[in-house]
Parts: C-alpha cells; sequence; structure tokens
C-alpha cells in the first residue's frame, strides 16, 4: 500500500493508533469500492464459511449505510454441511441480501456435469456450475474470500484476477498490480475474480471474527463426531463417505478449520469451544488449513493450481 492510499484510507486519523488488523480491514474496503466503481455486475461468493463471513461484513462497512450494490452468490454442491446451510438461510434472512443459489444438481441433470460414481465428490465439479452462472447473469467480477496463505496456487494469485472467456486463468499472463493500481478492463465474455482478502492470515481472519463479534457456523467449533482415519487425516463418518472395510470409527472432540464439500473435508481434533480458544489453537498451529483438512488437495501436487485454470475459486 502507498503513502496515498494510506492517506485516503485513514483521511484524519493518526496512523501510529491502527492496528494490523485496521490496515487489513482498509484496503479491503479500498478493495470492493474499486469492484463497485469499475465493474458493471460484480457478485460475491458465499460459502458461508469463516473467509465468506469476514468478506460479507467487510462488505456490510463498506458501502453502510446503503445496501450491498451486489447479489451473493452460492454455487451448492448438493454435499454441503446442514450446518452450514441453515447458517447461511439465516443470514440471509436477518440481512435481507439477496443472494443466488445455483445448484451442481442442475448442472448433472442437464448433462454438463457428468461423474463417474453417485457418491464422487463434487468439489471440481462446481467448477462447471459456477461458470454457468457467469454467463446466465453475465457478471463481470466474482469476488472471493481466498487467502495467499491457504495454499501455492492461491498464493500466485492477483488481487485483481484475469479469466478469459472460456473461464481459465493462465498464472503466467497475469496483469501487473503495482501499489493499488488494478486493472479491472474485460472484454465482453471476460471476467475478473477479486480477492479483496489476499493479504490476510488465517489468524487475521480469526482475530477479525473476534473484533467484530461476527457469527459463524457450529461446525467451527469444538463438537464430538464420529471419524475413521485415512491417509493421516481425520475423515467424517457421514452418508457418503461410511466407514470402509479394515476402518475403525472413532468419536472424537473436532472441529473444522474449513467448511466445504462434506465429502473431501475432514476435521481436526480440538477442544476449542470459542473463538478466543480457536484463536490460541490457530497460532501454534504447524500446518495450513488446507493441507490439515481437505482431501481433494492430496490428489496431486499442483492439483489446485490445475483447477484454477480450469476455472475453480
Amino acid at each position: 500500500m502507498n503513502d496515498a492510499f494510506h492517506q485516503h484510507a485513514f483521511a484524519g486519523a493518526p496512523t501510529k493508533t491502527r492496528d494490523p488488523l485496521d490496515w487489513l480491514e482498509a484496503e479491503a474496503v479500498f478493495v470492493l469500492r474499486e469492484v463497485a466503481a469499475e465493474c458493471a455486475n460484480p457478485a460475491l461468493l458465499f460459502s458461508g464459511g469463516k473467509d465468506s463471513v469476514v468478506l460479507f461484513r467487510l462488505a456490510q462497512k463498506a458501502f453502510y449505510p446503503g445496501s450491498l450494490p451486489f447479489p451473493l452468490l452460492h454455487i451448492d454442491t448438493g454435499h454441503n454441511f446442514p450446518e452450514v446451510l441453515e447458517f447461511r438461510d439465516r443470514l440471509v434472512r436477518e440481512t435481507g441480501v439477496r443472494l443466488i443459489v445455483r445448484s451442481v444438481e442442475d448442472s448433472i441433470r442437464r448433462g454438463t456435469v457428468r461423474l463417474r460414481a453417485e457418491d464422487e465428490s463434487r468439489n471440481a465439479a462446481q467448477t462447471v456450475t459456477l461458470l454457468e452462472a457467469v454467463r446466465e447473469f453475465g457478471f463481470d467480477a466474482l469476488i472471493g474470500g481466498a487467502r495467499r496463505d491457504e495454499e501455492r496456487a492461491r498464493a500466485k494469485e492477483r488481487v485483481f484476477s484475469f479469466r478469459d472467456r472460456f473461464g481459465q486463468w493462465d498464472p503466467k499472463g497475469q496483469r501487473p498490480e503495482l501499489w493499488t493500481l488494478y486493472n479491472s478492463r474485460v472484454l465482453e465474455g471476460e471476467h475478473l475474480r477479486v480477492f479483496p482478502l489476499s493479504d490476510w492470515t488465517e489468524l487475521d481472519v480469526w482475530q477479525y471474527i473476534a473484533r467484530e463479534g461476527l457469527a459463524l457456523p457450529s461446525l467451527y467449533f469444538a463438537h464430538r463426531r464420529p471419524v475413521v482415519r485415512h491417509r493421516g487425516l481425520l475423515v467424517p463418518v457421514t452418508p457418503l463417505r461410511p466407514p470402509r472395510d479394515g476402518e475403525a470409527v472413532e468419536e472424537l472432540s473436532v472441529r473444522f478449520r474449513t467448511v466445504g464439500d462434506m465429502s473431501c473435508t475432514c476435521p481436526v481434533e480440538s477442544f476449542a469451544t470459542t473463538v478466543e480458544e480457536v484463536i490460541e489453537e490457530t497460532r501454534r498451529a504447524a500446518v495450513t488449513e488446507r493441507g490439515a483438512t481437505r482431501l481433494d488437495d492430496y490428489t496431486a501436487e499442483a492439483s489446485m493450481e490445475r483447477r484454477k485454470r480450469e476455472g475453480y475459486f
């Protein structure tokens, strides 16, 4: 961030009194206002997870006292945790925000998504449904909660990340971003992915949740759940993933660091039942949240980058 941006963001306030969360908040609010000013038809991707909850709060602040100038967009895999969908619907009822839901199940019915097995993970299939929604509504920018500290492919992304008319990302062809000079120009059929939380860490997100008193799905806090051990991860036992031959079911105190597709998202052992306890646990964590919780990222060393090149979040 350059000096001009600092003065713009904190006009009239002595900068020495600002803590790191204030700087991150100001940067994200600036990016959100840039999207609203430069893009004709954006949408905010909302999964019900902690990053999208923080992003939603930042958007509320960016346009207060007005309403959000764009809708929320949720791509429903049909394999979401019920607690997350209940949380999403409650937030929509309480805030009155416009929510658009597009379903992988509908893509399967149209024949644009074909699965090898009925219980196969639909995480990667979300890309097809997402790009169909982009074309259906003519979105020219999708605002997402991805952070650079999550995973190496996400670390490569610019804040304003260009997608071609096929929804594809070319990491070697990214536009330069100097200070806060973002290039939002797209041609017909192209669109942007915009990541206001790029510079945040998992710990920043939890500290901001504590500071703002934000509500989250109950999955983020310790609870007892049946799990099996598989490839070093604790896999939740669900109708989609029953125990396999030779796997012993254990009931452990666990919580989720991410809340993605139920078929590929794993909890970690934990006794943290409050935001403050989660913050202390996050300070001590030696593995990133995706490294500790995602089965689908284990399929190949560069699986996330491959999915992102195809149009994934």
